[in-house]
């Protein structure tokens, strides 16, 4: 039921990136180059993995995974961002701004979860290295993927349907260059007591049981580092979570400073930028992450040039 100042908007105008008209075309081509970046290193990343047999290994699936979760999160946002800058009306239609909101929620979570499983592993391969094989096993894998594709799926789903049955009033600018959640409470008019405990619940077990996880994982980690006493060992040990530690440092900073760090002045120019930190900035750094930090990913890219080559 609608009321005279409640309705459910045809559109919603994103007014997120304050540019001045004439940046907008500098910015569009920069957006644009992180864009196709973040799809091209993604993309190289999932091929190695898949053609590298040595590469068949819960590392690396988990890898390709979060890869391919990059990939998905960015081209959720970067396309729409991309259209508006080149749009006179910055708008996004009522039913669009449903579907990216669950998917980004979708792709966010699924980063958080896949992150929390690589620390595991990392676990398992640095405390119980003979094992590992037993342990991590492809049956042990494919459980924890599917447990990861469940949970994301329902927890974009609740979110997505509770927002679906708010009613909003007059306003539809959205202070933001996507449909963000919080947003799109603040442009309701109906009553949103459920949706903020759902954030409250779910914000503690996709974000910060995750992060706590993760913090766990590597203290026993470090504590099992410790009690190496041979340097090389202990460099091995840091070279070999250095990029998963480079990432999660990365994507939880910027959430935890945006979302559970606020500053009394909140402004729009912060949330936005940070936002387009772990939206945009992360998914393409990450295959520079992991390929300039990973000899098997580096070794694994040359066999595939040489060949190419050779073919050629």
């Amino acid at each position: 039921m609608t009321r005279s100042n409640q309705t459910f908007p045809s559109d919603f105008l994103l007014l997120g990136l304050p540019i001045p008209p004439e940046h907008q075309h500098l910015f569009h081509a920069l957006f644009l180059t992180m864009y196709l970046t973040t799809i091209l290193g993604n993309l190289i990343i999932i091929i190695l993995i898949r053609l590298g047999s040595h590469l068949h290994t819960p590392m690396y699936l988990f890898l390709s995974n979060l890869s391919f979760s990059d990939l998905c999160f960015s081209s959720v946002t970067m396309p729409t961002l991309l259209h508006n800058m080149q749009s006179q009306i910055p708008s996004i239609t009522y039913g669009g701004c449903l579907t990216q909101l669950y998917f980004y929620m979708f792709f966010g979570d699924m980063e958080s979860l896949l992150l929390v499983v690589m620390a595991y592993d990392r676990y398992v391969a640095i405390c119980f290295p003979l094992h590992y094989t037993s342990i991590m096993s492809p049956k042990l894998c494919a459980i924890l993927l599917l447990l990861l594709w469940v949970l994301t799926t329902l927890h974009a789903m609740v979110h997505t349907l509770l927002t679906a049955r708010l009613s909003f009033c007059e306003n539809n600018v959205i202070l933001h260059f996507l449909c963000d959640l919080s947003d799109l409470l603040k442009l309701a008019c109906s009553d949103t007591y459920v949706n903020e405990l759902m954030i409250f619940i779910s914000g503690g077990l996709t974000v910060i049981m995750p992060f706590l996880f993760i913090v766990m994982s590597y203290t026993r980690i470090v504590s099992s580092i410790l009690k190496v006493s041979s340097t090389w060992g202990i460099y091995k040990v840091f070279s070999t979570c250095g990029s998963h530690l480079s990432v999660v440092s990365l994507f939880y900073g910027t959430i935890i400073g945006l979302y559970l760090c606020p500053s009394a002045n909140n402004s729009t120019v912060k949330q936005t930028t940070m936002a387009m930190m772990y939206t945009v900035v992360t998914p393409m750094l990450n295959p520079f992450i992991y390929s300039l930090r990973n000899r098997d990913m580096k070794r694994a890219l040359m066999r595939v040039t040489c060949n190419e080559k050779i073919s050629l």
